[in-house]
């Protein structure tokens, strides 16, 4: 497998599969395929990417996805996700990287997330690239009443 993965926007065709894998990720929180058709259709405010490798037979295969929603000068990620055969590789940091640039070009001065605060990766992934904690939702997650934290990244501009 080639190890640097390659980001591209989401396609239509991406829905189906995208839709298994949430359910495999996130179980009853998972997006569905309709949910995953609304998404697309909030184009150009939302905007997905996903993360493509090349496999040792040299076809493609989608390693992990991300998205945010920019308005005006705030932008908020919608989701980062990463299958668990890519996890550990830094795939993660390129999903959010490729973001953040996104983010940035569009003018968005702050980038904006939610994440469980008992998903330790991710809060490490979000705290070395700078997020900080703004505020807590208590029992945010239902069922089992998972705090969610309101993490903020100071984006650069060109103004600042």
């Amino acid at each position: 497998m080639n190890p640097e993965p390659r980001l591209r926007e989401l396609r239509w065709t991406d829905l189906s599969a995208l839709a298994g894998v949430e359910r495999e990720l996130f179980g009853p929180e998972a997006w569905t395929e309709a949910t995953w058709w609304a998404e697309l259709a909030q184009r150009p405010r939302r905007e997905y990417v996903v993360a493509e490798v090349t496999t040792d037979s040299g076809a493609t295969a989608p390693a992990g996805y991300a998205g945010i929603d920019v308005a005006g000068d705030v932008a908020d990620v919608m989701t980062v996700a990463t299958l668990p055969a890519y996890r550990g590789r830094g795939l993660g940091r390129v999903l959010l990287d490729g973001l953040v640039r996104r983010a940035t070009a569009r003018g968005a001065e702050a980038l904006l997330l939610e994440v469980r605060a008992d998903n330790d990766a991710a809060r490490r992934l979000y705290d070395s690239t700078g997020f900080e904690v703004i505020s807590v939702r208590r029992r945010y997650y239902q069922p089992d009443g998972v705090d969610a934290l309101v993490m903020r990244l100071l984006l650069r501009t060109d103004a600042g």
